[in-house]
């Protein structure tokens, strides 16, 4: 039976597609391909994912949010897991657009939670975010804490995400893991994250921002840590025993953070970047910007225990990957004239 993979094109379903292709699997994949960034980009992941899969992978351009479309698209298709990680991504962007956040992270979860319950699915494996600590001041972030304190629409959306998956594991007993990821990182990454944005500015000689005056640290986590994550997740649903699950759910339903465990200062990121490219940054120093948060830092305790997930790349290895892949492909992120 095939697995359903939304977000396809995107970064981490790209990934996490490609994993389960080079293991047998038949995977039904989802994307609207939307311009939020290049779609060239997108265009080039699954093109990249047809070479790896040929005929095992089959192809649906439709919103997650577009109910008859998304219907229309699956009528056919056979499927007993699903791992949602289509959303509208990015804080920053979701100032300036918050529809885009409404249907696609708001609806299009929904319509997914309805697609589980209706095919009767073995597992819905979903993505949530770190952003959802919010302002959050203990470290590191732990999946027990509360996180009804959102300082961005973005963060919002995918805590309610969960709240809303938690619904549907009392009402229907859906399986779910939802997972929330901490800053990933690596090749055929977003145009609109840091190392992308710090790695073109170095390599073309533009100076970069940086905000809260370097004063910020990331739980960075490299792409091939993330899709163990997943994958382990997504091959060991969560029991309908009653017992408490991280996140504190007595249903089939539990959230994970999905992190390195090792905090990294900003600027040890840049000089890390500068030693790959061989060149010096500029750097034009800026105040925090809104929606933004110091520093994340995961607790990965409980995944550790319940799936054995124990990250192995730090940004020594992870970074310098990354700009060998962007001298190579780094032009399908460019935004046209």
């Amino acid at each position: 039976m095939a697995i359903l993979v939304t977000g396809i094109a995107g970064f981490i379903g790209m990934h996490v597609a490609a994993h389960l292709l080079a293991r047998g699997e038949q995977v039904i994949g989802i994307d609207n391909f939307n311009d939020y960034y290049p779609v060239a980009l997108k265009e080039a992941r699954i093109a990249e994912l047809v070479r790896l899969g040929g005929d095992r992978l089959t192809m649906h351009r439709v919103d997650i949010g577009d109910d008859a479309g998304l219907a229309a698209a699956l009528a056919q298709a056979e499927f007993d897991r699903i791992v949602h990680l289509a959303a509208q991504a990015g804080v920053r962007y979701s100032l300036d657009n918050p529809g885009a956040y409404v249907r696609s992270n708001l609806a299009g979860h929904v319509n997914m939670l309805e697609l589980a319950r209706h095919r009767g699915v073995r597992h819905l494996v979903y993505a949530s975010s770190s952003s959802v600590y919010g302002a959050n001041k203990a470290m590191p972030f732990r999946v027990e804490d509360r996180v009804d304190h959102p300082i961005s629409l973005y963060a919002a959306t995918k805590r309610a995400d969960e709240l809303m998956s938690e619904t549907y594991a009392h009402l229907f007993r859906v399986p779910q893991t939802g997972l929330r990821f901490f800053t990933v990182y690596g090749p055929w990454g977003r145009p609109d994250m840091a190392l992308w944005k710090f790695t073109a500015a170095i390599l073309a000689g533009r100076p970069i921002d940086v905000y809260n005056h370097g004063d910020m640290s990331r739980d960075f986590t490299y792409i091939d840590d993330i899709v163990a994550g997943v994958i382990a997740s997504l091959d060991n649903p969560p029991a309908d025993d009653g017992a408490e699950k991280p996140g504190g759910f007595l249903t089939p339903h539990r959230i994970y953070n999905i992190g390195n465990n090792r905090p990294e200062p900003l600027m040890a990121l840049i000089a890390t970047i500068e030693k790959a490219c061989g060149r010096t940054a500029q750097l034009n120093m800026l105040p925090m910007q809104d929606g933004d948060v110091p520093a994340t830092f995961a607790d990965i305790a409980a995944i550790g225990d319940d799936l054995g997930y124990r990250p192995s790349t730090g940004i020594d290895v992870g970074v310098p990957r990354f700009v060998d892949w962007f001298r190579e492909f780094g032009a399908l992120g460019a935004t046209p004239a």
